[in-house]
């Protein structure tokens, strides 16, 4: 599954090392922004809020930009209107590729991407190209050490998809209505949540040579610093 990809694992690190440049600010305020004005700016009561502020936090963001985020969110201040948009498409050697994406301007955005997969061998598609691939399920990815069967020992009443243990985290795949649970029970077996939400789960992995996963690889990377992405899936395994 997508938990044991080349390509998460990648994205995994890259998360950590853009937490030291400014274009993870850019990110953050998209996210707090669309986050706060469809579930409101108090982050008591909004997880996913509270969470992009902690990971603001950690960014070493002004806690300024985060309030100003939320409140052109709430609308108590004028700014952009963001919205979300999933695209999808094929890249290098047919992986399949999909796209979360917060901008301002579609058309824009659907242009550039449209050029990323051009310049790089792949084709964006129309919505369902690959869609049918893929399945949401939740996510939840935890900092601190704990061991394959501790951790399912504390997840035995929800639906668990798969889970990823690595030395010092580890990703639990759900279904989506077990989300919060699922994060709560990780939050009591004493590890600390990195990142909670929806993602786009590859139904299958397709493998590809050393030379293609470098290309594929590469492109995927290239997606990911754009400006107005979210964050990308693949069935790259």
């Amino acid at each position: 599954m997508a938990g044991h990809s080349k390509w998460a694992n990648i994205k995994h690190k890259k998360a950590k090392e853009d937490g030291k440049k400014s274009k993870i600010f850019t990110k953050l305020i998209k996210e707090i922004t669309i986050v706060a004005r469809e579930h409101g700016g108090n982050p008591d009561m909004n997880p996913r809020l509270r969470l992009l502020m902690e990971k603001a936090r950690e960014a070493n963001m002004p806690i300024e930009n985060t309030m100003r985020a939320i409140k052109k969110g709430t609308g108590e201040l004028p700014g952009a209107q963001y919205e979300e948009y999933t695209y999808e498409g094929y890249g290098p050697n047919g992986i399949a590729v999909m796209i979360d994406a917060i901008t301002d301007n579609k058309n824009r955005t659907v242009a550039e991407f449209r050029r990323l997969f051009s310049e790089n061998g792949g084709t964006l598609g129309e919505t369902g190209t690959v869609g049918w691939m893929f399945e949401k399920q939740g996510a939840v990815t935890a900092q601190g050490k704990i061991t394959e069967d501790e951790l399912l020992e504390h997840l035995l009443e929800y639906d668990i998809k798969d889970v990823q243990v690595n030395d010092d985290s580890c990703t639990v795949y759900c279904d989506i209505k077990s989300l919060e649970p699922v994060k709560t029970a990780l939050e009591k077996a004493g590890l600390k949540i990195e990142n909670s939400g929806l993602e786009w789960v590859a139904k299958n992995n397709t493998e590809l040579n050393e030379a293609q996963t470098d290309k594929a690889l590469e492109f995927l990377s290239k997606l990911q610093d754009h400006d107005d992405v979210e964050n990308v899936y693949t069935n790259l395994g």
